[in-house]
């Protein structure tokens, strides 16, 4: 099994899941900029969208869009809980989650890392990430994960683009909460397995 990734890209959060499983994977280096792996083929030939992640099983099948492949890493180890149970209203509320960070909190992100973007126009999406960040700040009050007291794949997520806010200078210091979170993420051995293979920052 292969994870392709680029570093520090929405990629981490499977990196992240896949270290929380056990699951044996081998991560592939895509580069969102070149759309190049290392050995110089086309990610367009393995991925017609471009963009990371991309999970491809031994049999040659492909699956996108990290929401669908951490829950499909969830279900493979039920033992480890990284996912409620199908079927069940607490895994809809996992489901809601990963939608949300995916499209309130990642995609806003996106525009601040084009260099097209007018400033005018960042100012407006920085506005609107801090605005998400407050109501998942005010979520984590009296939750150690987004889910309650347990990890979940979505906390990977929630995570990985929360980690955005360094390099672009978003000053969340004001979230006790989330900060706290981010703490604790940032304790945990797959974390920290996953943010070191990417060669990113602890």
């Amino acid at each position: 099994m292969k994870l392709y990734y680029s570093p520090g890209a929405c990629s981490l959060s499977p990196h992240i899941a896949l270290h929380e499983s056990g699951l044996p994977f081998q991560a592939v280096l895509a580069s969102t900029k070149s759309h190049q792996l290392e050995d110089g083929t086309d990610y367009y030939t393995i991925n017609p969208k471009g963009y990371v992640p991309l999970l491809e099983f031994d049999d040659g099948t492909r699956l996108t869009e990290g929401p669908a492949i951490v829950q499909w890493i969830a279900d493979q180890v039920p033992e480890k809980q990284l996912a409620p149970q199908a079927g069940t209203m607490e895994r809809y509320r996992l489901q809601e989650w990963l939608t949300f960070i995916g499209t309130e909190m990642h995609k806003q992100f996106s525009p601040l890392f084009n260099p097209g973007m007018a400033e005018e126009a960042k100012a407006l999406f920085r506005q609107k990430i801090l605005e998400r960040l407050a109501y998942v700040d005010q979520h984590l009050a009296e939750r150690d994960y987004v889910l309650g007291s347990r990890f979940s794949v979505a906390d990977a997520y929630l995570y990985t683009v929360t980690r955005w806010t360094a390099p672009l200078k978003l000053d969340i210091s004001r979230f006790a909460n989330l900060c706290a979170f981010m703490a604790r993420m940032a304790a945990r051995p797959a974390v920290q397995q996953a943010v070191k293979a990417e060669g990113l920052p602890g």
